[in-house]
């Protein structure tokens, strides 16, 4: 059996999220489910959203409950990869964009 730092059964544990403050939790838990919920975009899409955004912030939690979540709703391997490859070119972008600030200070302190 593989150890990991972080425990995949925790993640049946998060709906008890609430246990040291429900009201916050209840809260989030009825935005959350009004997220998901079929709107301008459909479940399915956010699905699919919500799987790249997982491996943005790197939350294995979510990547778990995400990937499920994208094969249930009929989305293909490929679709789902090609998602994560979204992600991963907007974080590398953001990370150069921001390149930028560190050329202008540099370029300022030089001066």
């Amino acid at each position: 059996m593989s150890q990991t730092y972080y425990n995949p059964e925790d993640l049946k544990k998060f709906g008890g999220i609430g246990e040291f403050s429900k009201p916050l939790a209840d809260q989030f838990f009825s935005y959350y489910g009004q997220v998901f919920a079929e709107g301008e975009l459909s479940a399915r899409e956010k699905s699919l959203i919500a799987l790249a955004v997982a491996h943005a912030v790197q939350c294995p939690y979510c990547i778990d409950a995400y990937s499920t979540d994208a094969l249930e709703k009929g989305y293909t391997e490929g679709q789902m990869m090609e998602a994560v490859h979204v992600a991963a070119a907007i974080r590398g972008g953001a990370t150069l964009v921001h390149g930028v600030q560190m050329m202008n200070k540099v370029k300022e302190v030089s001066m």
